[in-house]
């Protein structure tokens, strides 16, 4: 095989995992009823075994004891015996695709909020607060230390009576363990503190008491990481003293090992690995754990597609690799390896929408594959030929919903068509990738566009559909996702005009797309705080223009994610770009050669201006609905859908209803303005039933 090293078996423990590929502990955000897996829960988890992949460690973040708040992230809790039947569950349902399952265990000490549910107060071992969760705690004491590690081992013992196949320790992300591992957290002065022996002694402690509640048939791991990225904190060579002496005991089966503190929000950044950093940016970090010890090493950090996880088990960089977003975007993964169709891997783009959704307390969902944590709804990740009549169905707009509406129908089995106005596919996806930090995006494009020929549907780019086009055709049903236009007609005192000589503003299209040349002295108005408005002046600074980037909301780029917007923040501080937050653009003049923007405070209605030589601005799209409602009259359903069958993931009734005309839909921003998830959310869950 082309992929033998990811294939062969593994001895973790007493426990033999079927090839080398892990899916790493994150919070999914899906457990509820106090902590429970629940069915969502259970068949996220069986989608992937399932689809081949040998280890699953669930639960980023599951909690040990009732003083680390769980449900803020809706994180299974493992403080109760309630969480047992559950996990038996969980365990038959993975077990019996030939995966299988551990679950990560911790305690998170000051990384969490004390300002809901039970009112926690939480701890560290100096009482030294985080700084991204802006939390106070107090200082552990002797008495709530040996509670915690008896906690443990009882979270221990419960996942082990529910059949789950081991535990994963967290010592990463500054957690409790590491937090008294760190010199940077832990100031104290007594047995928990100071050596390098008492700051390790809480974490000893943990294992020992561990083992014995679980005995030594139990599989028990520790997730650590390599360098905290911190001058006052854990070193590489700090990491490696860590790992090896821990590993001396002969009590850890095995060591998870990823890059970077990530208790600032710069480092957070780092944890996840978006687009814009490198392929496996860490992998040195793991290998140099790997060099002194004896137990199997997992690494995972931006390891995203098959090429890259056999050349790093070849090279004995590590003993395991996880594709944890890999399989968030195709759980499928590695039965598609196995079956020579790597080229229908839905490969993650690192856009990282599963995790700053996770870090916003919303479920984990993915960008370009909506059936992702949908499974217990039944969407499918693969879709089933249709047993009912073969369809005529034609679908206008090439960006993602329109595509993922052509492959869906096609998988179906009906005859599709798709027009494109433009010369590619992609649509606002092709534009975004345009940016500096955001070319891996185009991945979503490129792997429609490998489906869309294997399925034979009929490509029509470069072709503007209108009523007459479509309606030759006889279409049986019309599926529009025709998406919208930058809307900067909203305020006429910004100046815009369709003749682009006249008009005193551009939109981020304008400029990502090439259209219109980039300034030297640039403002950009930002009013949606979301990626384009970040990627414009990231582009044009790129360019060499002089960028100030104004939003009238709390922070420019507010609406991107918690492990994206540093990274653009770093690359917009390099480049000298100024970022001004609470002035809403008010007004565009020309002066001569020059244009002023007046800038107005949301707050105190003061105004003030700015002299540039180019204004613009990104105020989100208005949908292109000029064809819906063309199309109509003539359709059966009259464009209607109906909204109890699609939130109830049902097909629509009017597929079996007998009637003139063609049924017609639109979705993404032809209808409303949202964003490429929702775009193709929408096309799979009324599609899926042509």
């Amino acid at each position: 095989m082309a992929f033998d090293a990811i294939f062969q078996p593994i001895q973790i423990g007493n426990l033999t995992i079927r090839n080398r590929v892990v899916s790493t502990a994150h919070a999914e955000v899906h457990a509820t009823d106090g902590g429970m897996t629940t069915d969502r829960y259970v068949k996220y988890y069986e989608e992937k075994a399932k689809g081949g992949c040998g280890l699953c460690i669930c639960g980023g973040s599951s909690v040990v004891s009732i003083d680390s708040p769980q449900a803020w992230w809706s994180s299974v809790n493992l403080s109760t015996d309630c969480i047992i039947p559950h996990f038996q569950n969980l365990a038959d349902a993975v077990h019996k695709h030939g995966g299988k399952i551990m679950i990560q265990i911790t305690h998170m000490g000051r990384r969490s909020r004390w300002d809901g549910f039970d009112w926690p107060t939480l701890l560290s071992p100096s009482g030294i607060r985080e700084p991204v969760h802006r939390s106070t705690c107090k200082t552990i004491e002797e008495e709530e230390i040996w509670r915690i590690i008896g906690d443990f081992a009882q979270a221990a013992r419960r996942a082990k009576e529910g059949g789950l196949d081991g535990v994963e320790l967290s010592a990463v992300h500054q957690h409790l363990i590491d937090q008294f591992w760190s010199p940077r957290v832990n100031k104290r002065e007594d047995q928990w503190g100071g050596s390098f022996e008492n700051r390790m002694r809480f974490g000893m402690e943990v294992l020992k008491a561990v083992r014995a509640e679980v005995g030594d048939d139990f599989v028990v791991g520790m997730r650590i990481c390599g360098d905290e990225f911190h001058p006052d904190g854990l070193s590489h060579d700090d990491m490696k003293q860590i790992a090896a002496y821990y590993d001396a005991t002969g009590q850890v089966d095995f060591f998870g090992v990823v890059g970077s503190g990530c208790d600032t929000h710069d480092t957070l950044a780092n944890v996840i690995p978006n687009m814009a950093y490198p392929p496996e940016p860490f992998l040195h970090l793991a290998a140099g754990i790997k060099e002194v010890v004896k137990a199997p090493v997992i690494h995972a950090q931006n390891i995203k597609d098959p090429n890259q996880a056999e050349r790093i088990l070849e090279g004995g960089y590590v003993d395991l690799v996880g594709m944890t977003r890999a399989h968030i975007a195709d759980p499928h993964l590695i039965a598609k390896i196995k079956m020579g169709q790597v080229d229908q891997i839905k490969q993650c783009v690192g856009a990282n929408y599963c995790i700053d959704r996770q870090y916003q307390g919303l479920d984990v969902l993915c960008i370009q594959n909506a059936a992702t944590s949908r499974e217990y709804l039944g969407l499918p990740h693969i879709i089933e030929a249709s047993e009912g009549p073969k369809r005529k169905v034609v679908v206008v707009g090439g960006g993602p919903g329109g595509m993922e509406a052509a492959r869906v129908a096609a998988e179906r089995g009906h005859d599709v068509t798709l027009f494109e106005a433009a010369e590619q596919l992609g649509g606002q996806i092709t534009t975004a990738a345009r940016a500096p930090q955001r070319d891996q995006i185009a991945g979503i494009t490129r792997w429609y566009q490998l489906e869309l020929a294997r399925l034979d549907v009929d490509l029509r780019l470069g072709t503007r559909a209108d009523e007459a086009t479509i309606l030759d055709l006889r279409p049986d049903i019309v599926v529009l996702a025709t998406g919208g236009q930058p809307y900067l007609e909203q305020y006429p005192e910004w100046g815009y005009s369709e003749n682009a000589e006249e008009s005193l503003v551009v939109s981020t299209w304008d400029i990502l797309d090439g259209r219109v040349a980039p300034g030297k002295n640039v403002l950009i108005y930002d009013a949606l705080c979301e990626f384009a408005g970040m990627s414009a002046a990231d582009y044009l600074a790129d360019k060499g223009a002089k960028v100030e980037i104004v939003t009238d909301d709390i922070k420019p780029g507010a609406a991107v994610g918690g492990t994206t917007f540093p990274t653009y923040y770093r690359s917009l501080y390099e480049k000298e770009v100024i970022m001004t937050s609470d002035l809403m653009l008010h007004k565009v003049y020309r002066e001569g050669d020059s244009l002023v923007a007046v800038l107005e405070n949301e707050y105190t209605g003061t105004q003030e201006e700015r002299v540039v030589d180019q204004v613009v601005v990104e105020n989100g799209v208005r949908p292109d609905e000029a064809l819906y409602y063309a199309l109509k009259p003539q359709s059966r359903n009259k464009g209607q859908v109906d909204l109890e069958a699609l939130y109830a993931i049902q097909p629509q009734p009017c597929l079996s209803e007998e009637g003139e005309g063609p049924l017609l839909f639109r979705l993404g921003d032809c209808t409303a303005p949202r964003n490429t998830h929702a775009a193709i959310y929408d096309a799979l869950r009324l599609c899926k039933d042509f």
